[in-house]
């Protein structure tokens, strides 16, 4: 499925059942079987897939978080004059987590008088569950605040790094917290010791970071290719160097997805360009090959098997892999 979209592509998903759901630049999400939800007076800024698997939580700059699916639409929470800078839920907990200025909230997809506001300093730039969805990392400026999900009142634990941090994932055995910084890194915590980590040396921003292989590799986007991390072993990537794939000194990779248990890996670059490799088995392969706008959103379904892709132009595709 190749069409073109009248906005920019903000996210694109894959639900449970494997289909595709694209959250736009004009406020609407669009799924791969046609149906338009009208989700947001104004653009979508962040989205994530429901904790039950079925349609996508979108948080916008009219201040709404909105849960859509075909032909439904819920608003789960409103905080005015404020954006929803990111989202995120967890399937383990059935939590839902959105940040809005210097606040991180948490919601309950079982309990709709639940409801936690975690305040800080700073504005939240990202948020990412742990594994079992029990406790949130929220990325700040001066490093990554991390909270129990459920509890109302309590001191948070502090890792602490100077500088801007963006983004924030945990890895899928819950040992270390990773952050992107606004200054071309990777800072990274192991929570059982709090020793942390530089992993450095990108020429640009990091967009993405993707679990892989069971969670014992990661790849990155901020490249002229993906960089993969080894995280096997106690020590994750703590004196490990990384590898590069799809290299293309012509471009970078600005966006990257992954197959959670396997090791197929997409990536989607500055010019317009997609490609899928697996590793350690064959060189990357181009499934978008024209040149064009670049790349915004990209996923790939859990199996491996399929990929979508969105564009800043509006551009946007879906295709099987095998």
């Amino acid at each position: 499925m190749l069409q073109t979209f009248d906005a920019p592509v903000t996210a694109v998903l894959f639900d449970r059942s494997g289909r595709a759901a694209f959250a736009l630049g004009d406020g609407s999400v669009r799924f791969e079987g046609g149906e338009v939800v009208e989700a947001h007076d104004g653009a979508v800024l962040s989205a994530c897939l429901h904790p039950s698997g079925q349609g996508v939580v979108t948080g916008g700059d009219d201040g709404r978080v909105v849960w859509s699916r075909p032909g439904e639409r819920a608003e789960l929470a409103d905080v005015k004059g404020r954006w929803i800078d990111a989202v995120a839920a967890s399937a383990d907990s059935g939590l839902i987590a959105f940040a809005a200025g210097k606040s991180a909230f948490v919601l309950d997809q079982k309990d709709p008088h639940f409801r936690r506001e975690f305040p800080h300093e700073r504005s939240v730039a990202d948020l990412a569950f742990e594994p079992k969805g029990r406790k949130l990392a929220c990325a700040t400026y001066g490093g990554v605040v991390l909270w129990f999900a459920r509890i109302e009142a309590q001191k948070p634990v502090q890792l602490k790094w100077a500088g801007s941090h963006t983004r924030v994932t945990v890895s899928p055995d819950g040992a270390f917290v990773i952050s992107a910084m606004q200054e071309n890194q990777l800072h990274g915590w192991r929570l059982k010791d709090g020793k942390d980590m530089r992993m450095g040396g990108y020429p640009t921003k990091i967009r993405d970071m993707t679990f892989l292989d069971g969670g014992r590799m990661m790849a990155t986007s901020g490249a002229h290719g993906a960089v993969v991390w080894p995280f096997h072993g106690a020590n994750g990537p703590m004196g490990k160097e990384a590898a590069e794939v799809g290299f293309d000194e012509a471009t970078f990779v600005v966006r990257t997805a992954g197959q959670p248990n396997g090791r197929r890996l997409a990536g989607g670059t500055a010019d317009g360009r997609v490609w899928v490799i697996d590793l350690g088995a064959a060189p990357h392969r181009w499934i978008k090959a024209e040149k064009g706008a670049a790349i915004s959103a990209l996923s790939m379904a859990a199996h491996g098997r399929r990929l979508a892709w969105g564009d800043e132009d509006g551009g946007a595709g879906v295709v099987d892999l095998d």
